[in-house]
């Protein structure tokens, strides 16, 4: 009887070791699971916050500047939606991302930067495109441009001089889901004449005229944004309208400073 006993406790206790061995195989694993759906939770209400934190500053600044079409009707309501559902962290630097919200721009890397939101939000707005309309970017940089235009609804095309900007752009546009953005690497300065005539032009770096290429491929009452001016003086954000017999109206905004255009012209 006692060997039997001692047997059976041998047996208990094996059984006991054995459920908490499979406990702790279900159990571990699941805590990590939940652990790591904590952290995405608080990551994303914490990235949600200050995206919508990043959105008042740029209305508050919109109302702050001296620019009528902004004073009088706001930023468009597309616009700022674009601006909400666009990750703007998945377009800057690891280093840089506890960053990517507050309304400034950021290094990205050979020399360029992704430009301040606001600054975004405003040349978005001041194209007066449309869902399905074709758009035109000069200086993809980090892409997160493209990815707002894009998020508009528009048919985006974006060139970089940089090859590995380029390249890096048009990967992080793919795993932001904007794959659609047709990217290549180019001289921006004479547009992409096999995807022109444009329905609005933005360009991301500073120039010191308006390149012609780009109006000529313009439609007629379409507009272009452009910061023109030199690298080491004011620069002025431009806004270009194409008239009906081919030439063009311009108005300065206001003063900006942007990386310059480069390349052989």
């Amino acid at each position: 009887m006692a060997l039997t006993a001692l047997n059976a406790r041998k047996c208990t206790t094996n059984a006991v070791d054995r459920m908490t061995a499979m406990r702790r195989t279900v159990l571990l694993p699941l805590i990590a699971v939940i652990c790591v759906w904590l952290g995405d939770a608080a990551l994303a209400q914490d990235v949600g916050e200050r995206r919508e934190d990043m959105l008042r500053t740029i209305n508050d600044y919109a109302e702050s500047v001296p620019i009528e079409t902004v004073r009088q009707d706001g930023l468009d309501k597309d616009v700022l939606e674009a601006m909400r559902a666009v990750p703007r962290h998945e377009f800057v630097p690891e280093g840089m991302r506890e960053h990517a919200y507050a309304d400034r721009p950021l290094p990205i890397g050979h020399g360029q930067t992704i430009s301040q939101p606001f600054i975004v939000a405003l040349m978005s707005h001041l194209l007066k495109v449309e869902a399905g309309d074709k758009v035109l970017e000069l200086g993809t940089g980090s892409g997160y441009q493209a990815a707002v235009l894009a998020e508009m609804g528009l048919q985006v095309a974006s060139i970089e001089i940089i090859p590995e900007l380029a390249e890096d752009a048009a990967a992080d546009l793919e795993r932001a889901g904007y794959g659609d953005v047709a990217t290549r690497t180019g001289d921006g300065y004479y547009g992409w004449p096999e995807r022109a005539p444009f329905d609005g032009i933005v360009v991301t770096a500073a120039a010191s005229h308006i390149p012609p290429p780009l109006v000529r491929q313009l439609k007629p009452g379409a507009h272009m944004v452009i910061p023109v001016g030199s690298p080491f003086a004011a620069q002025q954000l431009v806004l270009v309208e194409k008239l009906p017999d081919g030439g063009t109206r311009t108005r300065q905004l206001l003063p900006v400073r942007f990386v310059p255009l480069t390349g052989d012209h």
